[in-house]
């Protein structure tokens, strides 16, 4: 039977290839500068963030969700930001994302979280298609900005 288990610090190297294999799905393995020793810095030591694998019935790893708090200051609480959730192409329509994402509400319920969130790119409908099936909604009047490298470097000096 299919279930989640939650990554441990022995995982980075298999967090890392999901992490690849997402890139390479999105045609962006040019912005890819992870590394095993940064994962386990910022996910284990640190604890910024969190991960959840999704396992087939032999206990493999086809799925991946990478999350972490953030916070509504309407709700007056903290929520989930799913950053990213990946499945292996060959697991996909098997409801291993389904089995990621209700894991994900169910901690949000657990925590007392006001809500559970994410970004989907515009070209990936098959994704849109599958988040709005199970109920999410897009946030027409909200555009997400991001400010990275040399224009953050500036911002914060």
């Amino acid at each position: 039977m299919a279930k989640v288990r939650a990554a441990t610090p022995d995982d980075v190297e298999l967090i890392l290839s999901f992490i690849w294999r997402l890139a390479e799905y999105e045609h962006l393995e040019h912005e890819v500068v992870a590394t095993p020793e940064l994962l386990k810095e910022w996910l284990f030591d640190k604890k910024k963030a969190e991960v959840l694998f999704a396992l087939n019935d032999e206990g493999k790893e086809v799925g991946m969700a990478l999350f972490f708090h953030n916070f509504s200051t309407f709700l007056g609480r903290a929520g989930i930001y799913l950053e990213d959730l990946f499945v292996l192409p060959e697991a996909r329509g098997q409801g291993y994302g389904t089995l990621l994402l209700r894991a994900l509400a169910k901690l949000c319920v657990e925590r007392g979280c006001g809500r559970l969130e994410w970004s989907c790119l515009k070209w990936n409908t098959p994704s849109l298609n599958f988040y709005q099936n199970l109920g999410a909604k897009p946030l027409e009047e909200w555009v997400m900005l991001r400010v990275t490298g040399d224009t953050l470097q500036d911002m914060g000096s």
